[in-house]
């Protein structure tokens, strides 16, 4: 292999069988182009382990989720830092949603140069070059940021440097529980950050109120933690604290991870400020939803929320991760070509859920006794039953809890029409 072809294979290393003109790829193919090269999973020119999304059910999951919020008259900016795709971005906001969530000031850059132009950084923003990011970023005027502050000292810190870019921040004020992590716990951490706010009212503004009710875990709990902060919001407008942001835009309410959103919906619904007003969840991994964390959770909902009740479906695992049987070294054990850089283990092991034996004609159930017992770096073990229907070569399709460290593995993930046809490809940036 020659240079030019060894280079090719670290820009698109999923979806490049070696009998291909590696050549002809040296940059990331658009959705035409993949849909041009005919590729199908099942006849193996995938190469494999390979994570892989299923368009209909993203679609579905898409189009549940803003009917969802838009029964409570909210807002979506989904949390972009589940899967850091920027094409995903795309059919977000294409889809209704009001803007994207990140993290980092470095995911916003990365969300910025991909079209992204309203962005709610759900975090801090501390730090010279983070500050110079965002600071860089402002300075197109079509471009709409808020970041989170808890402390007088981070608003000093943030009213410095931007005083000396002669720029203004829009912020929102975090809340905070006890035993939680950041935001103001008590009323007296809420009056210095305030007090800071207004020392430096000509470059920071408070554009509304945050928090992050996952820290919790109780139904009951979090109901007061998301009324505790309707009434701060009504408090604060009451004061005049927002008559610099009203002035400009909506002001923002904003709560709501993957697991609570219909809460948060509920009890954020009612907020009314006498003032334009945008209430905006924030679930991330609702695209692609999973089978364990985010299933129990999307279950409880079910139960519980009579919009979700009402409109009779339900988000759909769109995820997967594909892999050989590579080894069956005893009778009730199988290797996997799958292992910890591949997939994430956080919140529970990948479900074998398929198998393919190539040129058969489609992908079975596999058998219940069949479970992931451990992985390392490359491997995966599989409990089997002797006497399984299985063999070297086959290909498993795993499902996944918590998809947010399976994406961050991969820089290219297949998408697959109910033919397992590759219709495009998604690219990360993390």
């Amino acid at each position: 292999m020659n240079d030019t072809n060894y280079q090719a294979t670290i820009v698109n290393p999923v979806l490049l069988p070696l009998n291909k003109g590696l050549g002809d790829f040296q940059q990331p193919l658009g959705t035409a182009a993949v849909k041009a090269l005919g590729w199908n999973l099942l006849r193996e020119e995938v190469s494999l382990p390979s994570a892989v999304l299923y368009e209909e059910r993203l679609q579905h999951n898409l189009e549940w989720m803003q009917q969802f919020v838009s029964e409570y008259g909210v807002k979506l900016a989904p949390h972009g830092k589940t899967t850091m795709a920027p094409a995903l971005f795309a059919r977000q906001l294409a889809g209704g949603a009001w803007g994207i969530t990140l993290a980092t000031a470095h995911q916003t850059r990365v969300a910025y140069a991909h079209g992204v132009r309203r962005v709610i950084m759900a975090n801090q923003l501390v730090g010279k070059q983070n500050m110079s990011i965002i600071s860089d970023l402002l300075t197109d005027p079509s471009f709409e940021f808020c970041c989170l502050v808890d402390s007088a000292a981070g608003v000093a810190l943030l009213g410095e440097f931007f005083k000396a870019r002669n720029q203004t921040l829009h912020v929102l004020l975090e809340l905070g529980v006890d035993g939680g992590r950041t935001g103001v716990r008590n009323v007296e951490q809420q009056i210095a950050v305030l007090k800071a706010i207004a020392d430096w009212k000509d470059h920071i503004v408070l554009a509304g109120v945050e928090l992050y009710e996952g820290v919790l875990k109780e139904e009951a709990d979090i109901r007061l933690f998301l009324q505790r902060a309707v009434t701060c919001l009504k408090g604060l407008a009451e004061q005049g604290q927002f008559a610099a942001r009203a002035a400009l835009r909506p002001v923002i309410l904003t709560g709501a991870g993957s697991a609570w959103y219909d809460v948060v919906a509920e009890e954020f619904s009612k907020a009314d400020i006498g003032m334009p007003l945008d209430v905006i969840l924030r679930p991330g991994c609702y695209l692609t939803h999973d089978v364990g964390v985010y299933r129990a959770s999307q279950e409880q909902i079910q139960t519980r929320n009579p919009v979700a009740r009402k409109m009779r479906s339900s988000l759909l695992p769109a995820l997967q991760l594909w892999a050989y049987v590579q080894s069956i070294p005893e009778p009730t054990k199988a290797i996997i070509a799958l292992g910890k850089r591949d997939a994430a283990f956080d919140a529970g092991l990948p479900l074998p859920a398929k198998r393919y034996r190539p040129g058969t004609e489609a992908p079975v159930p596999t058998p219940t006794q069949w479970q992931l017992t451990g992985m390392m770096d490359q491997h995966a073990y599989m409990q089997i039953a002797e006497g399984d229907d299985i063999k070297v070569g086959d290909m498993i399709a795993f499902d996944i809890s918590h998809p947010c460290l399976t994406f961050d593995k991969w820089r290219q993930i297949a998408i697959v029409n109910p033919e397992f046809d590759v219709i495009d490809v998604v690219h990360t940036f993390f």
